[in-house]
């Protein structure tokens, strides 16, 4: 009787071993790495970049799903949601930051000085206090820098190029992301004096100032706008497409880095910290490929004939 007790509580000991195995095989088995990705956009305005994004990651031996997770952060446009963003992926105890705009960028500097950031921001890095210096960035942060605010004066030689006899140009800047809009409004202040036009700033952080700011381009009877590079316009760009055929107004913001090239070499460098370098010593690329596009559907609309020259020169055109 003893012994067929002994052997069943020898069956059961060992029962509980099998099951215990593939638990304890489990916990084994290293966890994947995580990044955190924050945006000021939504993911629909980001679908290009986040291809583009997982490109560079694969070049540096990362899949996600396969040997990477990635927590994704979406503020929608709105800014003022990106520190608290930022604070979740830090709590989340992730292993590298992507940072995809510069106030997503400043956001992320605030929420660590540990976690390593890779920012992707169209300003100077150094100019704007985000890094030491370009070769070496020092602290927890590098990344890639575009050429979307150094271009502004390019789109604005352009309006002029579309229109000649334009006297009055405005500026659209989103003035809940300081750290593009003062440089934007900066590099552009040069720029009309010397085209001799007149230039006048307007603001817009929410859809609702949208409509404000083409009753005041019609007050001020000005011949085209400029929409300096922000998420937030980009992610409503068909409703300011709408706006500016509705009240005849040519609105250019052509002129932009090229976003593939951009998104993968921030995903390149993701994987290489999470390979182990460090981004203290990964200098601050630079994304110089710059592309013009152009509506012709858009320009008909507005009884505007672009000049052969110029369409000759663009990267797109939209017919």
């Amino acid at each position: 009787m003893a012994s067929h007790i002994g052997r069943r509580k020898f069956l059961a000991t060992l029962g509980g071993a099998v099951a215990a195995w593939p638990l304890a095989a489990r916990a084994q088995q290293p966890a994947m790495p995580v990044i955190g990705f924050v945006s000021n956009a939504s993911p629909e305005v980001y679908a290009i970049r986040l291809r583009a994004f997982r490109q560079g990651l694969k070049e540096a031996g990362y899949v996600e799903g396969k040997n990477v997770e990635v927590e994704y952060r979406w503020a929608e446009g709105q800014n003022n949601r990106l520190p608290a963003l930022a604070a979740e992926l830090v709590h989340r105890q992730v292993a590298v930051i992507a940072a995809s705009s510069t106030p997503s960028a400043f956001a992320a500097k605030a929420a660590t000085a540990t976690i390593p950031i890779v920012f992707g921001v169209s300003v100077d890095p150094v100019k704007v206090g985000l890094v030491a210096s370009l070769n070496r960035p020092g602290g927890n942060l590098t990344g890639v820098t575009n050429l979307n605010v150094e271009v502004g004066p390019k789109r604005l030689e352009l309006l002029h190029e579309l229109l000649p006899a334009a006297t009055t140009i405005a500026m659209l800047v989103n003035p809940t992301s300081p750290s593009t809009a003062e440089p934007s409004s900066r590099t552009l202040q040069a720029a009309p004096r010397a085209l001799g036009l007149q230039l006048h700033v307007l603001h817009a952080s929410t859809e609702r100032d949208f409509d404000t700011v083409f009753a005041t381009l019609v007050q001020l009877r000005a011949g085209g706008l400029v929409i300096t590079a922000d998420t937030f316009f980009l992610a409503h760009s068909e409703q300011l497409a709408a706006l500016t055929v509705r009240h005849v107004v040519p609105t250019v913001y052509a002129y932009r880095s090229d976003q593939i090239e951009y998104y993968r070499l921030v995903g390149n460098y993701v994987g290489r910290i999470l390979k182990g370098e460090k981004p203290a010593d990964l200098p601050v690329q630079q994304s110089t490929k710059v592309e013009l596009i152009i509506n012709l559907k858009t320009a008909k609309a507005l009884g505007i004939t672009v000049p052969l020259p110029l369409s000759g020169r663009a990267d797109e055109v939209i017919e």
